[in-house]
This record gives structure tokens, C-alpha cells and sequence, in this order.
């Protein structure tokens, strides 16, 4: 594969992703200034000594949103890794041991996913301390019933398979089969679905932090940069909406690097079907 064959919408994306990503490793090097020293009057326009402006107290706007995507992108990361750890290992042992265990982990995934998502974290975190690590792990346990329903619904098309029956005679146990046999033959769909849900993530975190109930100040990150510089819509300043735009267009350009990787292993497997 070369670049040429890559759609110019994928392109974009990865551009826009590793632009993200690099702000997310060299933020210290990227920012011109601190996530929290205050370099100038309340608002400033765009120009000058701050490229993008400053924000409600004074903040480079510039520097912010970089610890912005650190903060933001670190965090979602974290949450959808574990969402996968969790909802693909007790999808895959639900399909694989079947009978009750299946049935009390689906009938119990099923439970959590009738409950609104956003309304059980606002209450969980509202009651909990308000930690980083408790709130990444909130996000990655309601997170995991999504996971759980498209791992046991992948896991069982491969579970009837002859070669996982053929495991089952050898005496191979449950993790051997989760790994070894169920676990290669659906990578594909997972990571396209591992896209998503890191997409999801960046919005959760971003809805929970402009709710207030997300990351604490005086840390950056995008969601909590548009709260608290939303006031200032109504005089005319679009400092809102620079953190704004940054959670849109890396959202989209997950989905489109997404799009195109399903794409691509779809033809793959019409291309070995035909021959």
C-alpha cells in the first residue's frame, strides 16, 4: 500500500490526528506558555504575541488548547483501552463458556445500557470524589457495555467455526480459545470499533467536563475550555469556539480514518472471497 491509494478524506484525517498526537507528546515544547500563567488582559483578540487570543482570565489560548489535547486525548485513550480490556474479555468468556454465564453477563450488560449513559456518570461522579482515575474508569465501565455487545455478537459468528470446535476437542481452555482462535479472526472489526469508541470518549470527556463534572481546573483540556469561556459568545468573543472546533474536527477525522480502514478490510476479504 502507498500513499496514493489512500483517499484524500483519510489523509486529512491522519493529518489532523497526528497533529493532535504530537501536541499531546510535546506539549511542554509546542505551548508558548503554561497551561495556567496569565499573560495579558481578559479576551484578547487573535494577533499579535497570542496567535489565537487569550481566554476568560488572561490564559494563552494557544497554549491551553495544546495541554488541552493532552489532557483530553491522554484521558480518552486511557478510557477506551480499558472499555476494550473489559467488554471484549467478558464478551468473549460469555460466547465461549455459554449457558448461564451468558446469559447473566448479557441480561446484566443489558441493564446498564437502559440506564442513559450521560445521566449515570453525572450521577456517579456528582457522588464519588472527583479523581482523575475515577473518573476514567466511569467512563470506561459504561463504556464496556458497547464493547460487550458487538464482541459477543462478532465472537459468536467465530465461535461456530470448525477450527474453534477442532480447540475445543484438543482440550484447549477458555483463554486459549479467547486468544488464540475467536481473538485474531475479529481484530479487524474491534479496531474499527476501537476508532469509534476513542471518538465517543473525546465527546464524553468533553460533555462532562463542560458540566462541570470532568477534568478540575486550572488543568486544560477542550471541554472544560469551552465552559468556561462560553460567556463571552454574547459580547462577540470566539474563544469558545476554538476548543470547540479542535473536539469537531478531530472527532471527524477519527471517523474518517475509521470509514476508510472498514472500507479497505471489507475489499480485502471480497478480493480472497473471489479467488
Amino acid at each position: 500500500m502507498n500513499l496514493r491509494e489512500i483517499p484524500l478524506s483519510a489523509l486529512v484525517g491522519m493529518a489532523v490526528i497526528a497533529l493532535a498526537l504530537a501536541c499531546t507528546a510535546f506539549a511542554p515544547w509546542i505551548a508558548p506558555y503554561s497551561e495556567i500563567e496569565i499573560v495579558g488582559d481578559v479576551w484578547l483578540p487573535a494577533g499579535g504575541d497570542f496567535l489565537l487570543g487569550t481566554d476568560n482570565l488572561g490564559r494563552d489560548l494557544l497554549s491551553r488548547l495544546v495541554y488541552g489535547a493532552r489532557t483530553t486525548i491522554a484521558l480518552s485513550l486511557t478510557a477506551t483501552v480499558l472499555s476494550f480490556g473489559i467488554g471484549m474479555i467478558l464478551s468473549y468468556m460469555a460466547v465461549v463458556i455459554g449457558g448461564m454465564v451468558d446469559q447473566a453477563l448479557s441480561r446484566f450488560n443489558d441493564l446498564m445500557m437502559a440506564i442513559p449513559t450521560l445521566i449515570f456518570a453525572l450521577v456517579v461522579l456528582a457522588v464519588l470524589p472527583q479523581e482523575t482515575w475515577i473518573l476514567v474508569l466511569v467512563m470506561a465501565v459504561l463504556d464496556s457495555t458497547r464493547v460487550f455487545r458487538i464482541g459477543r455478537a462478532v465472537a459468536l459468528d467465530v465461535a461456530v467455526m470448525d477450527f474453534v470446535e477442532v480447540a475445543r476437542l484438543r482440550g484447549e481452555g477458555t483463554i486459549w480459545i479467547i486468544f488464540r482462535e475467536i481473538l485474531p479472526n475479529t481484530l479487524s472489526t474491534l479496531l474499527a470499533e476501537f476508532g469509534l469508541r476513542f471518538a465517543f470518549a473525546i465527546l464524553f470527556l468533553s460533555t462532562l467536563s463542560f458540566l462541570g463534572l470532568g477534568i478540575q481546573p486550572p488543568t486544560a483540556d477542550w471541554g472544560g475550555m469551552v465552559k468556561d469561556n462560553k460567556d463571552g459568545i454574547i459580547f462577540g468573543v470566539s474563544a469558545s469556539l476554538v476548543p470547540g472546533a479542535a473536539i469537531a474536527f478531530l472527532a471527524v477525522s477519527i471517523n474518517l480514518v475509521v470509514d476508510w480502514i472498514m472500507k479497505r478490510t471489507s475489499s480485502l476479504k471480497g478480493g480472497r472471497g473471489d479467488a
